[in-house]
């Protein structure tokens, strides 16, 4: 999956602040995300009428103190297949981040309940989903993006060490001369074999 350029800016984002325009107002709080201006933060819903008015924008909500978002707002946008999703005031959502693991370990309670745990942050899950949180999914993408590169570089290295190990096998052929003709005549026979008469 390529991460748009947008995702890792969203990721990093802190959300549910005052408006520093629209303070004053009720509902000013900056839970909007504007995947068009990438990287400007977040906004309330005012600032997304007079600033953002056609663009691409995602509301952040919260469940538990942290940030989640609904998973029909933003799969229009980015694959999130593979992330535990739950349903929350009936609308199915999943977490931005990686949430701190409770007492105990979850993934040690998952794997003893016979479950499957998140192949970043070992968190617990509920379903055949691969990573907890969006933040999650990004990391193992990163990581196995970084996996790729060290196994490219080393492919790269050994195939050079291979043209090398046959430019010298080459070198060393070429250097060594064949042997030389014996011009001694001791071994030659003397005059044309001759066939001996057929008797009548």
């Amino acid at each position: 999956m390529m991460l748009p350029p947008w995702l890792e800016s969203l990721l990093s984002t802190t959300f549910f602040t005052g408006c520093s325009i629209h303070g004053a107002s009720a509902r000013s709080e900056c839970n909007m995300y504007c995947l068009d201006c990438a990287g400007t933060g977040a906004f309330c819903i005012y600032c997304r009428e007079t600033m953002h008015p056609h663009h691409n924008v995602i509301q952040i909500r919260r469940s538990s103190y942290h940030d989640v978002v609904r998973v029909g707002e933003i799969q229009r946008f980015l694959d999130v297949g593979g992330v535990q999703t739950y349903v929350i005031n009936s609308a199915r959502v999943l977490f931005l981040n990686e949430r701190p693991q409770p007492r105990g370990g979850a993934a040690a309670a998952g794997k003893a309940a016979g479950g499957r745990a998140c192949e970043v942050c070992g968190r617990s899950l509920l379903d055949s989903s691969r990573f907890c949180s969006l933040g999650c999914k990004v990391a193992a993408i990163k990581n196995n993006r970084n996996l790729h590169l060290i196994h490219g570089a080393a492919a790269a290295a050994a195939v050079v060490v291979e043209k090398e190990e046959e430019k010298r096998h080459l070198k060393m052929y070429r250097s060594t001369s064949p042997p030389p003709r014996t011009t001694s005549n001791a071994r030659r026979r003397k005059g044309i074999p001759q066939r001996a008469p057929m008797g009548t």
